[in-house]
Order: C-alpha cells, then structure tokens, then sequence
C-alpha cells in the first residue's frame, strides 16, 4: 500500500470516541506498551466472574494489508501549499470522519473545530459523523430545550454553530450514526457499528476522538480494518471518574486493561493530549486542541492601554468554569479555598459557572464551609459578562487538558493552576501561575488580583491557534517505522480482536458489562430505534447516576 499524505485523503471524524479523518498519561513510558498475556488472562478472568456464557461468533473478512507510514508534508510546505491553492480547487476523493457527542461538552465541540480547520484545505475531504439521538435522549441532554426532529435540522444547527464560531465556511460534509445517552456513564454510547455508517470508497483515514470510550462495546468490524490509518486522540481520564466511585481501585484496574486492549486493537497511532492519562500501546504525547480566534480578539482588546490613566483592564476578580461534578476540580477548590481563609489571607469572592449532577452538595458544602462562592450556572466562556474577569482559577486534576484554561489565556488572563501534566502545555506561558501547595496557590492568587497579566506576543498567541494545533495534529498523526507492528504483534492484534469481538457479542454479557439493552446490532433505521425501557446499568455502573429525569 502506498503512502497516505493528510493532504491528499479523505478524514472522517468521529467525536466521543472516534475521528475519523474523515469523522469519529501516567509516568513516561516506551512508546508502544504490549498488552502482555498475564494482562490479557487478568482481563478474561475479570470478564468470566461476570457470566458463564459465551458464543463464539465467525471472524470477518479482514485485509491483511498494513498501512504504509503517513509521508507528511513539513508544517511550512504545508502552509505554502494552503496559501498558494486556487480558489475553489476540488476536494480528492479521500475522506475523514470525526463522531460528535454534543455540542455542550468540551469533548465534542473540540473535534467539531478540528473538523473545520482540517476542511479549510480544499484537498482534503472531511466527514464529521456525529450520534443522532432519540427525542428522549435529546431532551435529557441536549442544553436549552433544544431537540431536532430529523438529522437534517441538527446538520443545520451544528453548522450555524461552528461558523458563528469561526467565520468559517464549514466545507466539511456530516454523516450520523446512531447513539444512546447512558445516564449512568453521564456518555453517549454508539448503538451497534459505527464503521456501518462510512461507505467503503471513503474510509482512508479515521480519526477517532476517545477511540477507548468509542469502542469499549464494539461489535462488529476493526477499525484498522476498515479504514487505511486510523488515528486516536484522548481527551479524557476515565481512571480518575473509576477512582472515585465505589471499589474505585478495582474498577480503575480492570478499565485500564480495557483501555489498553481497544486502543490496540482500534488504532495505529494514539495522541494523548497529555501525560495525565493512562500508557497506551503506540501513544504520542502532543496537545493538538487550539482556541477560536473569538476568544485571542477579546485578548487582544483587553491588551489595549485604557483610554482614562486610572481606568483598569478588567473589573472582575477571580472564577472557574467547569461541569458542577466533583471530578471536575471542585473538591480541590473548596479545599484550597478553605485553607487560604484559614491561614488569615484577606477574603476572595469566587464566581463559578458551570452546571451538573453535584451543583447542589458543592453549593451545600461552600455554605457550610463559609467559603463565599457564587454558583451562577452555565454560561458561554465567550459572554461578554466573562471579558471583565482577571483570574482564572482551575485546581482540577482530573482533566486531560482543560480547554477552558487555554480560552482564558486567550483572553489574556492570569489563569492559576496545579503543578500538573494536565497543565504542562499551558506552563510555558508567562501568565500561567502554577502551585505546588494551598500556600503557593493563595500567594499566587494574591499576586494575581493585585497585577494585570502581561500582553501576549505574537509567538504566544499563534501557540495557541487551531491553525498552529493543526499542524501539530498533522505531525503527530505521522507513522513512523516504531509504530508499525511486526508479524507477530500483528497476530496478537487480531487475536485480541477476535477475542473482544466475541465476547462484545453475547447480548447477556453486553447487558452485564453495562452497554445497555439491544446495543449490539445497528437499526433498521433512526426513526424505528428507541432507547430500552430497562435502565442498561451494568456490574459495574454507579445506579446513583440515573436520577428521575433520565430514567426513560
């Protein structure tokens, strides 16, 4: 097989789980981490405690060609190359898919703009391949009331969205696939096979957004399969929510090998946001999210000397956005929060946005503590009510990387933040503050309310463009000869598919395992599925998740 240039096929991204190109962390380790068999045997017999069934399915039809290295363009040629294209030049007949979830979750609205930089080179073909829901599920989920009644009117709204975003002509094409909302995972979850949706003369390059969460419960064709290179991008830390829920350490245990087993079964390449996350078998380490030049123009405004001497930058204090649920850094905020009113440093008023499941316990706990904290529920990042703010505080260590942290440089504000993998990208920007303990984050928060934050250069702020992290995606998404597996690693690849493939495929055991009810096969059609009646709690699943709202 020839070598696969971005710039010359198709993407497909899947979001929540999958890009497509075309649509869908931990210590330091080698580059590819093996799935040993002792890991494999641990993993099986975790699963059999679980049920004593077993069907054992035939195994598909499967190309045994290995995708050749990715021949990439360097970062200059590539821009030459966009610069110097003729206006209206036809896109190849390549594609890439990328899946969305929703648009209210960070996870989803970032592979949507991955989406629309990708398409701004006219020689690429792009798919965003996004879940269709139904009403129910939409009306459970979907922010404001809002619910489409076919899969051509939410088309309608997710465009209207990016380009108010970015003053882009969204030339990328958009698929769906169906998906379900499972309240006890807070997730959507893909219903039968997603690879069913891409028609076979468009599946060169896959790009799948939390490949691990897409294919946990995947039956049916391998990805690698299917497309000619698929690459995977983490954006989250599943076992740090497994941590904190009951029997946390053995549930993180056993996730850790599923995770391990799908990104090698699924993937050719993984990029991990950053070190936050799990090891995972032919990981790179690269943060390939930017930030819409919506939020670098309020930064450059708020940049501009006042016209009054006297007149300050911003007349706001400090706040945090983030999903009200305890994983989401508010455990560490009240905390901190405490110890500073503790130590006598003078009282901080914080304004926090963001809704959730936890919204009332925080809210409950900042009022018994005497913290002083406002909860104003959700709100636009870019609201010009947020322009005014000074700091921004984020004690989050759950987070892949936050995206909220990177618009709040853009803006130009102080942002505050744990000494952290998580936060390693956003470290070397000189008005990011970074603590070690409760002491050095109120000296830091004293700092910050007291000085304005400096001006981004030119340097900073193109490090912070969705053009600069599409680069970086382009490079990272590269094979290279360390990736490419050998006769060997190959056949345990398969193995390891036609094992998870089989075991995926016992309706009892899917149920059991928490993929919920009748999961396994596509529909006939959109309109003729509705979610079960049954809750689709598995072993594992937290039922306290499920409150009355989301119970069909």
């Amino acid at each position: 097989m020839g070598s696969l240039p971005f710039s010359e096929q198709g993407i497909q991204l899947f979001p929540g789980g999958q890009l497509v190109l075309a649509d869908g962390n931990a210590d330091l380790l080698p580059c590819y981490v093996k799935l040993k068999a002792r890991d494999m045997a641990l993993l099986e017999a975790a699963l059999a405690e679980l049920t004593k069934e077993r069907r054992f399915g035939s195994s598909k039809g499967q190309t045994t060609d290995a995708p050749g290295p990715l021949q990439m363009l360097t970062a200059k040629r590539r821009r030459r190359a966009y610069e110097q294209q003729p206006a209206g030049r036809g896109a190849s007949s390549g594609h890439c898919h990328h899946r969305l979830p929703t648009l209210d979750d960070r996870t989803a609205v970032n592979p949507l703009l991955r989406a629309a930089y990708l398409a701004r080179d006219k020689t690429r073909k792009v798919t965003l391949v996004i879940p269709w829901l139904a009403k129910g599920d939409q009306k459970t989920i979907f922010p404001h009331n809002i619910t489409f009644e076919h899969p051509e009117q939410q088309e309608e709204y997710v465009r209207n969205w990016v380009r108010k975003r970015t003053d882009l002509p969204c030339d990328f094409s958009i698929r769906f696939y169906q998906g379900r909302y499972a309240a006890e995972k807070g997730s959507i979850l893909p219903v039968g096979d997603p690879t069913a949706y891409v028609p076979k003369e468009e599946a060169d390059i896959a790009v799948l957004e939390e490949p691990e969460h897409l294919c946990w419960y995947h039956h049916g064709e391998r990805w690698t399969d299917k497309f000619k290179h698929v690459v995977g991008i983490i954006h989250t830390n599943y076992l740090d929510y497994a941590r904190r829920e009951k029997d946390g350490k053995s549930k993180e245990k056993l996730l850790l090998l599923v995770n391990q087993l799908v990104c090698r079964i699924h993937c050719d390449k993984v990029i991990k946001l950053s070190d936050a996350v799990q090891p995972l078998p032919r990981q790179i380490t690269r943060f390939v999210h930017g930030v819409p030049d919506s939020f670098l123009q309020v930064g450059a405004k708020k940049a501009e000397i006042p016209e009054e001497p006297d007149q300050a930058r911003f007349s706001r204090g400090a706040y945090f956005m983030g999903k009200a649920v305890w994983a989401k850094g508010y455990t560490e905020l009240l905390d901190l929060f405490e110890s500073h009113n503790k130590r006598g440093e003078p009282p901080v008023a914080l304004d926090c946005y963001g809704n959730g499941e936890d919204l009332p316990a925080i809210q409950r706990q900042s009022d018994e503590r005497q913290l002083g904290m406002k909860m104003l529920g959700a709100r636009d990042h870019l609201d010009e009510s947020m322009h005014e703010y000074k700091v921004f505080l984020n004690p989050s260590m759950s987070d892949v990387v936050a995206t909220t942290t990177a618009e709040a440089l853009a803006m130009g504000k102080w942002v505050i933040v744990h000494e952290h993998p998580s936060n390693k990208f956003f470290a070397t920007f000189p008005n990011c503050l970074t603590y070690r303990s409760p002491k050095e984050f109120s000296n830091h928060l004293r700092h910050a309310l007291e000085h304005d934050p400096k001006p981004m250069t030119a340097a900073e702020r193109q490090r912070l463009t969705w053009e600069d992290a599409t680069e970086r995606f382009l490079d990272a998404a590269a094979l290279t000869d360390k990736d490419q597996p050998g006769p060997l690693d190959d056949t345990l690849d398969r193995l390891a598919w036609f094992t998870h493939n089989t075991l995926t495929g016992v309706e009892p055991l899917r149920h059991i395992a928490g993929a919920g009810v009748h999961t396994r096969d596509n529909p006939i059609s959109f309109e003729a599925y509705n979610p079960s009646d049954d809750d689709g709690c598995g072993l594992f699943d937290d039922r306290r998740r499920i409150t009355p709202k989301s119970k069909k």
